[in-house]
């Protein structure tokens, strides 16, 4: 079932006759998917507002690219990890082999403690509840053991943390946010997600971080975030590993407290890590991605000038981008079926977006099938005609009680 948002509809999108790729997906997309163009058939007025907030888009892309490239370079360059990588390729792509999420992303270990402290004084604060901060120590261990040692000797990034909003009557059902890259602020998240005002329509919420993220990052992190991607290609397959052990041990404890309905949204990195988990947990209500990346590799070969030393690694490597987006195929949620039904999933989408083109957006649709699409007119950051799709998703949330 397709949806228009704003004034544009799912028909009229197109991406020069892509067709969905059987599975693998990793060996049948095109090579230059990105490439292809992506095109709506729009008015005047909505052409404009999406041409010029792509150009914005392009611009702010090009900074984020080049400052995550310097912090990964080191690492692009170790000629030693390069080589260990290459052999640590055929255990990762093992897991993709299986056909089961669950034999990597395995079932999280029971904590022993939920910790609760105080918000900062410039948190949101209910009239009606209470906002808490939690947190845990992780009990992730890395799946490869060649990482064991140099993964958790990331010393911060071993406490666990989210806010929580409760209302005073409850537990009552709960969206759970996911933030997008370096876009881990709770104040942030709060603001453009207008997630008080889900709070005031009866849903607690619960803001997770991401590992290296906010309090997660090490203390000489140049930016929040930088430590997922500045450690190589084994290190950010072992992040995503500990995001979801880490986001499912909160979604176990608000079962635990008798949270009658969960759902999760993500703003782009936020976005893969809400599909992937529709893929392993059961029990979710409701997934809306929100622009949303289906495949970081395809990503990270476009994104000038961090696709430079990128190219040179896979070179070096003897590597292609085939065989790169299939080690790392294991947390893209195009590999895995989603276990919540198409009814229950909705996914947000900007026609300007240039940090994840609509053709990424395109390609979970394709792959969910049948499921509802909102395209925005609007970019990655800025998001024209916002009130219109976060109306539609509490709309939608309250169609799956």
């Amino acid at each position: 079932m397709n949806t228009a948002v704003s004034r544009i509809h799912n028909n009229d999108y197109h991406a020069e006759d892509l067709t969905l790729p059987g599975q693998p997906w990793w060996s049948n997309l095109p090579e230059d998917f990105s490439r292809h163009a992506d095109h709506f058939e729009l008015d005047r007025w909505d052409r404009l507002r999406v041409g010029g907030t792509a150009a914005v888009d392009s611009m702010v892309r090009t900074g984020l690219a080049g400052a995550v490239g310097t912090v990964a370079l080191p690492s692009l360059l170790n000629r030693k990890q390069l080589q260990q990588e290459r052999r640590d390729m055929d255990f990762y792509t093992g897991f993709v082999e299986q056909g089961d999420p669950h034999a990597f992303f395995r079932e999280p270990n029971r904590v022993a403690r939920m910790a609760e402290s105080p918000v900062d004084w410039f948190h949101f604060q209910p009239d009606d509840g209470e906002a808490v901060n939690l947190s845990f120590e992780s009990t992730f261990e890395p799946v490869n053991p060649n990482l064991r040692d140099s993964y958790l000797s990331h010393k911060r990034n071993r406490t666990a943390w989210a806010q929580h909003w409760r209302h005073n009557d409850g537990p009552r059902p709960t969206l759970v946010v996911v933030h997008g890259f370096v876009a881990d602020p709770y104040w942030l998240n709060t603001r453009f997600l207008a997630l008080p005002w889900f709070f005031k329509h009866g849903y607690d919420v619960l803001l997770y971080t991401m590992p290296f993220h906010g309090r997660r990052q090490g203390k000489h992190s140049p930016f929040s975030g930088s430590g997922f991607f500045s450690h190589g290609i084994s290190h950010i397959n072992e992040a995503f590993a500990q995001t979801i052990h880490d986001l499912r041990i909160f979604l176990n404890w608000l079962r635990a407290r008798g949270v009658p309905r969960l759902g999760v949204t993500g703003i782009s990195l936020g976005g893969y890590t809400s599909s992937l988990l529709s893929c392993i947990d059961e029990d979710l209500d409701f997934v809306i991605p929100n622009v949303p990346v289906v495949s970081l590799m395809d990503l990270m070969i476009t994104w000038w000038p961090l696709n430079i030393p990128v190219r040179s690694a896979m070179n070096r490597q003897g590597m292609d981008l085939k065989a790169m987006r299939h080690v790392t195929g294991m947390h893209s949620a195009l590999t895995w079926p989603s276990k919540v039904p198409p009814e229950r999933r909705l996914i947000v989408g900007g026609a300007g977006d240039r940090f994840v083109p609509p053709k990424q957006v395109w390609l979970l649709h394709e792959h969910w099938r049948q499921c509802r699409v909102h395209w925005f007119p609007g970019n990655h950051l800025v998001h024209l005609d916002q009130g219109r799709y976060l109306r539609e998703m509490l709309a939608f949330m309250e169609e799956t009680a």
